[in-house]
């Protein structure tokens, strides 16, 4: 049996969020954001995915999708994180 959170996201409290995009993106991606790590890992075929990591509000992280997109990235996912705290 799972138990269920009682944390409600909001608009403006920064959340750990998780993206994942098909490619190798350049470690700079992490000065975008100082808390922002960007790992790579494989997927079975042997092709990079780029997994970008930190802790943004809402409109830090709508503007990092702007960001992708204009780039013509797609998103293979978008993840918050749950604190366990």
């Amino acid at each position: 049996m799972t138990k269920k959170s009682k944390y409600k996201l909001t608009l403006y409290i920064p959340e750990t969020y998780q993206i994942k995009v098909p490619g190798l993106l350049d470690k700079r991606w992490s000065d975008w954001n100082k808390e922002m790590t960007v790992t790579v890992e494989y997927n079975g075929y042997g092709e990079p995915i780029t997994i970008l990591t930190g802790t943004l509000d809402q409109a830090a992280l709508q503007g990092l999708l702007r960001k992708l997109y204009s780039l013509g990235l797609p998103l293979i996912s978008v993840e918050w994180v749950e604190s366990l705290e």
